[in-house]
């Protein structure tokens, strides 16, 4: 919790036992830590650097902790101070570089990035550094952008950062993907799903994209796009892909749940993932459900429907507001 402020998992261990002691003998600190004792001092050291706690000057050995509200807010007051200098900064560096940007040279409107790590970094750096929208095209679930052993350093999205997302039919018939659509989901993206996506691709804001350079398997290298016309179709190719793809919708949310007469939770997840493209058997497999409960169903809704087909079903649920638009 206090490692934003600059503390290790020692140190804030340490300051606690401290402030709930109020003054304590190393020994004793250690004791009650369950740490060795140079490690204890160590960690009361630390926080004397930052002004947490003190050597008590009536007994040589013994620390007191530094009140919380006037230590800690000292320490927050200085980070806030760092944060707000590096933003300014930061923006400064901005201005220089679109200042600069006004004439390109070609070599400069694309970078490559070759190897695994560098290839999951930098697309975390494009992840979190959206401040709009962040958008992907990907081939598996969710990892398949980053690179085939990197993932996303953090699930949660960042805040106020919209997400759009179209995964291929098959991911979600991969081990644990309806759960991590339904995590995505839950999180507040936007999911859709399409028989097949063109390319992996991600773009952020529209005014960085990273597409793949090698085929699946090989050594990753990836290709980041500065050039405002490659960004312009490739921004328009996810678009494209986004207008042809079904929204994803797992659980009960929205104004279909409001109103009366409709499906509840299960039927709206059988549904959605039928819509999907997947079988009765992998819904039943992925929804924990009785192949027979799927299909009674399935059938329940046709005769709230008041259709006789499946094809109709999902014409139905698209005017009725079952399924997303």
């Amino acid at each position: 919790m206090l490692g934003a402020i600059g503390l290790d998992e020692g140190q804030e261990s340490a300051y606690r036992a401290l402030v709930t002691l109020g003054a304590a003998e190393v020994s004793d600190l250690a004791h009650r830590l369950t740490l060795p004792v140079p490690q204890t001092e160590r960690a009361l050291r630390g926080l004397e650097r930052h002004g947490l706690a003190a050597r008590s000057s009536a007994r040589p050995g013994r620390w007191v902790a530094a009140p919380p509200g006037v230590a800690l807010g000292a320490l927050l007051t200085r980070r806030r101070q760092g944060l707000e200098q590096a933003e300014e900064a930061a923006a400064l560096l901005a201005r220089e570089y679109r200042a600069e940007e006004a004439e390109p040279a070609v070599h400069d409107l694309v970078e490559v990035v070759e190897g695994a790590s560098a290839v999951a970094h930098r697309f975390h750096q494009l992840r979190l550094g959206a401040r709009k929208e962040f958008c992907a095209l990907v081939t598996g679930w969710p990892g398949d952008v980053a690179g085939p052993d990197d993932g996303p350093e953090d699930g949660a999205p960042v805040r106020g950062v919209g997400h759009r997302v179209v995964i291929e039919r098959e991911s979600l018939a991969l081990p644990g993907g309806v759960r991590e659509a339904s995590s995505a989901l839950a999180r507040g993206e936007r999911v859709r799903v399409t028989e097949r996506v063109p390319t992996r691709l991600v773009v952020a804001d529209g005014t960085l994209a990273m597409v793949p350079l090698t085929a699946q398997g090989a050594e990753p290298a990836a290709l980041v796009v500065h050039a405002p016309g490659l960004l312009q179709s490739l921004t328009g190719l996810f678009e494209a892909v986004w207008r042809e793809s079904l929204p994803l919708r797992l659980g009960a949310t929205g104004a279909a749940e409001e109103a009366g007469g409709t499906p509840d939770a299960t039927d709206l997840e059988v549904l959605s993932l039928l819509l999907a493209g997947m079988t009765d058997a992998s819904v039943a497999k992925h929804l924990e459900l009785g192949l027979r409960t799927v299909q009674r169903r399935v059938k329940g809704l046709m005769e709230e429907a008041g259709v006789t087909t499946r094809l109709q079903l999902g014409w139905h649920a698209r005017e009725r507001g079952w399924v997303a638009r």
